[in-house]
């Protein structure tokens, strides 16, 4: 979830085509030129699922728009990628339902209460044409969209790697990585991590099922529903775990130890619930006992209680501004005092603060922090193949936790 710093018709089976608007070449399929397909003041989209919650989430439903990337001239490559897993998992079907149409590619918003944006995806929806009722949705897991997600994933990873914890045996599933992921949304960064790192073991706690469900029927989540098994990672389904709990009861009962632990937790007010950051409740000193003693690493989105002055990355001011905040700064200091360690990154584009409290020691002032980080970045975006500058996400407004 987030807080901003400053039509087509639809065929039989319900998807919009895309759009054929002429643009720049940008290799980033998530880069933020884009976000004006999928955020327009003047429109909400068209709703393709809507429900109400119980779990303080209010109305959660999902929007879709077009998604201008790739062209249409690239779908074929698509198509012929689906017949070849089709045809690896169904040896024995005949070669008729080998054939597969890509039917276009959306943007995908999940919402609460009409207002608030949690998260976006892109997803591809394809059909065989014998069976052309029969739709695949699937979530483009390379394409992260929002800046708040690549902040998150990027300063993880990075300060997770410059804690002595070896991300190229996971990405190489030569060696575990236990993950845990406190907020589901659209399935974004458990998706993302599971994809890139092949000894990922992802563990996604959710308080609402309404999220799940619509993560799963509207935002192309994988269900791993047998009929569409064939398009995901033949391991994906034993190493994604999603837990419908109480994130706070969730930690009480976990037996797990965590490397890397991703926090994106707020309601339907917007809010984050206090009993995860009360710096004297009983859930951080669970969350520390969950986490790895040596290098582990949890990352939290936050808001920004004020708006933050664009391009201000050195003024003073912006520096001054970043822990500041009716809840930021306490979030923040309950962080740092049960772990020991931590320092916030500023979002671009966005209202939004990433803080990372680890285990173990990675820094003694600042400017050692920032230099370890900027040198471990190169790494995580090669190994994980980024199209995107982590080191631009590391760097932006650092600071230490006070």
């Amino acid at each position: 979830m987030w807080r901003w710093l400053s039509g087509s018709s639809r065929d039989r089976w319900g998807i919009r085509r895309l759009s054929s608007s002429i643009r720049h070449r940008v290799v980033d399929e998530g880069d933020w030129s884009y976000s004006s397909e999928w955020w327009d003041p003047a429109s909400d989209g068209h709703t393709i699922f809507r429900k109400v919650s119980n779990h303080g989430n209010g109305i959660v439903s999902v929007a879709t728009s077009p998604a201008s990337t790739p062209l249409v001239e690239q779908w074929f490559q698509t198509e012929k990628w689906l017949q070849h897993r089709y045809a690896k998992m169904h040896p024995e079907s005949n070669s008729k339902d080998h054939q597969f149409k890509v039917l276009g590619y959306q943007w995908r918003t999940l919402r609460f209460n009409d207002d608030t944006r949690q998260s976006t995806v892109k997803v591809m929806a394809a059909c065989q044409p014998s069976d052309p009722g029969s739709v695949i949705l699937m979530q483009q897991s390379h394409c992260l969209a929002v800046p708040y997600v690549k902040s998150m994933v990027s300063v993880g990873l990075t300060a997770l790697a410059s804690s002595s914890f070896d991300l190229l045996q996971a990405v190489l599933g030569k060696k575990s990585m236990n993950i845990l992921c406190i907020g589901h949304g659209g399935g974004t960064i458990p998706l993302f991590l599971a994809s890139k790192i092949k000894g990922a073991r992802v563990h996604v706690v959710e308080i609402d099922p309404v999220v799940v469900q619509a993560s799963v029927e509207a935002m192309g989540f994988p269900s791993f529903n047998p009929t569409h098994r064939f398009i995901w990672d033949e391991t994906l389904e034993s190493r994604i775990s999603i837990h419908v709990s109480d994130a706070h009861d969730y930690i009480q009962k976990d037996s797990n130890i965590y490397d890397l632990v991703f926090v994106d937790a707020y309601d339907g007010n917007d809010i984050f619930p206090c009993k995860l950051w009360d710096i004297n409740g009983d859930f951080l000193p669970n969350l520390v006992n969950r986490v790895n003693p040596v290098h582990g690493t949890v990352v939290v989105n936050l808001h920004s209680d004020c708006d933050v002055p664009a391009g201000g990355d050195d003024s003073p001011f912006f520096q001054s501004l970043l822990p500041l905040g009716k809840y930021v700064q306490k979030v923040c200091r309950a962080y740092k005092g049960h772990f020991g360690e931590a320092f916030t990154v500023a979002v671009p584009e966005l209202c939004n603060i990433t803080l990372v409290a680890c285990k173990g020691k990675i820094f003694d002032n600042r400017n050692l922090l920032l230099s370890q980080l900027a040198s471990k970045s190169n790494l995580v975006e090669s190994l994980l193949n980024l199209k995107f500058s982590c080191l631009d996400y590391v760097k932006r407004g650092l600071m230490l936790v006070k």
